[in-house]
């Protein structure tokens, strides 16, 4: 396999840690540098804080999964030192051939044993998961017990008038939101979360509260039909002794949690899949406190455009690694899709990233929708679903883009028309509307512009956010 740059940024915990490896690389901090004959192997010293050097090998057995090792005390894996290596690699320095090291060795025979039963487990027929049906009883029982509680408040707001939020306490809402998590009721959770988040906006501006009072709103209603629906999916699960995961957002609506092989037993994957990234970006949800790096994927085979979500909890930023943009294609040997529709969320345990071809490159705008009527179809008909985004991710063909009014508007091949502008709940920093007057030759017929179509409330509109413009030679970004 041919070491690139994008290949150790994906390996990466996070950019940071890229660029701290880059930076060894390129000050000269390593030093005896060695590698095996075969090239399995590289190793040598950096130096460190203190007064030895930290010894840091990759070991290449397996290119796509590389094993690295280094005596720093870093708990981020791989840590700096092991991708300034990969760095010296990727530089072509010098790297003197000698003999594997013995304890290296003997960790690698090791690691081949583990490989070898890991193997034979997979081979093995596979025994069906066996559920506690008690505990899993117990645990639908208190998730309904969990929805009379949030129907209960929900109906009180409703009966009092939305305008009753501004003299209740954000508190209330708050412990409400902690005593569902208890219950193990993950979207009613973060829903009441939000509500509180908009009592605290409406007490601190009161002034500028209709926002925050037409979003609490949106949410109570949106909350509402998701206690009926869940409350049905729970009792049906219960009456018929069915516990394990099922194919509908319900279930990670309700608490549920996927896993790989939940995904693969239920036929949510496919093989040999070909992706690429039209665009990445970093917001920080507040009503879970967590960072979200998301990435949007055009599937080259099918033309549909997913999204990769890695969630990233402050509580726990320092253990969970970062992604950044990706610029390459990967080639995923199992895709893992989550039940939805429209925009779904994707997963994969190993992908080989390369360069697009110019053919490849070439026939990305024609992955678009058949027209701009087609794209806002799809898009109705995913937000009137209280259980999915408001939004759907799109990819649309260019007739011409222009100024209407001081607006930006994309008009497609057909004459069909939509307004571009940035959607408010992707707040300030995620702002790329005005940036489309600073491309270079701008944008043109036979371009392709990607976006998210939404349902902009304060003038009932759909309009498109643009994220990204698709030529047939390289994919602008106006986010990250």
């Amino acid at each position: 396999m041919e070491l690139t740059e994008q290949f150790i940024l994906l390996q990466a915990p996070n950019p940071a840690a890229a660029e701290n490896g880059r930076k060894l690389s390129r000050t000269g901090k390593f030093v005896r540098l060695y590698k095996t004959e075969d090239g399995s192997l590289y190793w040598g010293e950096c130096a460190g804080s203190g007064k030895n050097p930290y010894r840091v090998s990759i070991d290449w057995t397996d290119p796509q999964a590389p094993v690295c090792r280094c005596s720093c005390p870093s708990r981020q894996f791989p840590c700096k030192h092991a991708l300034g290596l990969m760095f010296e690699q990727l530089s072509g320095k010098s790297f003197a051939v000698v003999e594997i090291p013995q304890d290296i060795a003997d960790k690698r025979a090791k690691q081949a044993a583990r490989a070898a039963k890991k193997e034979a487990d997979a081979q093995a027929p596979k025994k069906p998961r066996k559920t506690n049906a008690a505990a899993a009883t117990k645990r639908l029982n208190s998730q309904l017990e969990g929805l009379d509680m949030a129907e209960r408040m929900v109906e009180d707001l409703l009966n009092a008038g939305i305008g009753s939020l501004g003299g209740t306490s954000a508190k209330t809402y708050e412990t409400l939101a902690k005593e569902l998590g208890n219950h193990y009721l993950t979207g009613p959770q973060i829903a009441i979360s939000r509500i509180a988040l908009a009592v605290r906006e409406i007490q601190k501006t009161p002034e500028q509260a209709k926002g925050a009072y037409a979003e609490a709103l949106r949410i109570l209603i949106a909350l509402r039909s998701t206690i009926k629906k869940g409350r049905a999916f729970l009792q049906e699960k219960l009456e018929a002794g069915q516990f394990s995961a099922e194919d509908t957002v319900l279930f990670e609506a309700m608490g549920g949690v996927w896993k790989l092989e939940d995904l693969y037993a239920i036929g949510a994957y496919r093989e040999k899949a070909r992706l690429v990234q039209l665009s990445f970006d970093v917001s920080y949800d507040e009503a879970k406190r967590e960072y979200v790096e998301r990435g949007f994927w055009l599937d080259l085979d099918s033309g549909h455009i997913d999204q990769t979500l890695n969630l990233r909890p402050v509580k726990a930023l320092k253990y969970v690694k970062g992604e950044d943009s990706c610029f390459s294609l990967l080639e995923v040997p199992v895709l893992y899709t989550y039940p939805g529709e429209g925009c779904r969320r994707i997963r994969w345990e190993s992908c080989t990233p390369r360069d697009l071809t110019p053919e490849e490159q070439a026939a990305l705008p024609s992955l678009v929708q058949p027209d701009l009527a087609a794209a806002i179809k799809g898009t109705k008909g995913q937000i009137k679903n209280t259980l999915l985004p408001k939004f759907l991710p799109v990819l649309v063909p260019v007739g011409q883009v222009g100024m209407v009014d001081d607006t930006f508007v994309l008009e497609d091949p057909a004459g069909g028309r939509i307004v571009l502008r940035d959607r408010p709940e992707d707040g300030s920093d995620h702002a790329s509307t005005a940036r489309l007057a600073s491309i270079p030759g701008g944008i043109n017929r036979g371009d392709a512009l990607f976006g998210l179509l939404f349902y902009d409330h304060r003038d009932r509109s759909l309009c498109l956010h643009p994220y990204s413009v698709v030529t047939p030679t390289q994919i602008i970004r106006l986010q990250y």
